[in-house]
């Protein structure tokens, strides 16, 4: 067992400052327990607590360390930028370098956005949406999450989930209401909505492939199904692509799914590991926004120079070298996801795995899992054994049953065998 004295009072001091001791509540560990590590560096597939332990990482700062952490390109870009100033608060020429290369890999992101984060892009993707079809009733799917925007936090999954909390409080049900949250890959439920509240829904939002549940890939034809449907009732289509994007393939879930929505959203890797969101789509809709339109939205540090700086790093390297990288990905995952798996399954533990390139989740039942209802009926009390036991032996995975894994370009072969390896010994114990 590592020793982790530093980071025990590391965490006493954050008590004092922060709720929980944390920025943001999955960090906690409240649902696999133990005390947190506190990270001092890392470097390509690896963490370095503030005790000098170091963990093979296998949720990349929640998504967007896909080449690894400290990739030399980005820290140069990064450095390059800060040398001329951390902000302006004006505009760069490195804005438009990084929409063009976003548009490359995302065609119906016409025009688009920066803002500087998800829950930034999502809500204001609504905005627009509620204002283009003068309509107020969003769809979302249970167990997805997208942001913690009043109206998106009704059967959210993710922290939510991993907290046992409905909704949130302070969110009024007069905003709540204006939410319907459907069962994903169930089109049927769709259709009845629509049915039932003719003329009233603006927008369909949903994550391509759910992550915030765990990962749950679409069932056949659900997501051409969905764009149908919206199309059909005048309702916009917004793809939430802040996890998937880039991830499961350079264009993400829609080049993946071969998806035309009306909106996407982006974030995570479109970054390059700093703070940065982008809402984007037709022209039709983007043109809404002001100064143009009637919709307002603004960010005194959107399109930040040090995130387009790294972003442009990140996305311009995946376009380069992406006959390379994605295959790598997916065979690695594959190895990795299946590999585990197949130790679960020798040791007679239920284990139902679900991927998509390099994201991933072990849920810890023997029943398929395709919405969150599935993903729920896991023993969330043996994931938490489970997380302990790898992170004693040097493997860091996402804290919350409710959470996906990610694979970096970083991780060597030798990364899956030893996480394979620990695995086993993980399930032995």
């Amino acid at each position: 067992m590592f020793n982790r004295v530093r980071s025990e009072t590391l965490q006493e001091r954050a008590e004092r400052y922060f709720p929980g001791g944390v920025n943001s509540p999955v960090r906690a560990f409240r649902a696999v327990g133990g005390a947190p590590p506190f990270i001092d560096r890392a470097e390509g597939a690896y963490l370095y607590d503030a005790d000098g332990n170091r963990y093979i990482d296998y949720f990349g700062s929640w998504g967007p360390m896909i080449l690894g952490h400290a990739f030399p390109p980005v820290v140069e870009a990064i450095e390059r930028a800060a040398r001329k100033s951390a902000s302006f608060g004006a505009s760069t020429a490195s804005e438009a370098d990084l929409a063009e290369r976003i548009a490359a890999c995302y065609p119906a992101s016409e025009k688009m956005r920066f803002v500087s984060s998800g829950t930034e892009a999502t809500m204001s993707a609504i905005r627009l949406a509620r204002a283009a079809t003068g309509r107020k009733i969003v769809i979302k799917f249970e167990g997805c999450y997208h942001g913690h925007a009043d109206g998106l936090l009704v059967k959210a999954g993710s922290g939510v989930a991993t907290f046992g909390i409905p909704g949130s409080a302070g969110v009024p049900e007069e905003i709540a209401h204006l939410t319907l949250a459907l069962p994903y890959n169930d089109l049927a439920a769709v259709e009845a909505a629509f049915a039932a509240h003719p003329d009233a829904i603006a927008a369909v939002i949903l994550e391509p492939v759910v992550g915030n549940a765990g990962c749950i890939p679409p069932a056949a034809n659900y997501l051409a199904g969905l764009r149908k449907i919206t199309a059909n009732h005048g309702a916009l289509l917004i793809v939430d692509e802040v996890m998937t994007g880039f991830r499961v393939a350079l264009g993400g879930a829609c080049q993946l799914y071969a998806l035309d929505p009306d909106l996407v959203t982006l974030g995570k890797i479109v970054g390059g590991g700093l703070p940065v969101g982008v809402f984007g789509g037709k022209r039709k809709f983007m043109d809404q926004l002001a100064p143009l339109g009637p919709v307002y939205q603004a960010g005194t540090l959107s399109g930040n120079p040090l995130a387009m700086a790294a972003g442009l790093a990140t996305i311009g390297y995946l376009q380069e070298h992406a006959a390379e990288v994605y295959p790598r990905l997916e065979a690695a995952s594959r190895a990795l996801a299946e590999g585990v798996a197949g130790e679960a399954s020798r040791a007679g533990i239920a284990l139902a795995t679900n991927r998509v390139g390099a994201m991933w989740t072990w849920f810890f039942t023997g029943a398929p899992v395709a919405n969150y209802a599935d993903a729920a009926k896991s023993d969330t009390a043996a994931f938490g054994r489970f997380h302990r036991a790898m992170l004693d032996q040097g493997v860091w995975l996402p804290p919350s049953q409710f959470e996906a894994a990610f694979l970096s370009t970083a991780h060597t072969d030798a990364d899956i065998q030893v996480t394979i390896a620990a695995a086993r010994s993980a399930f032995a114990g």
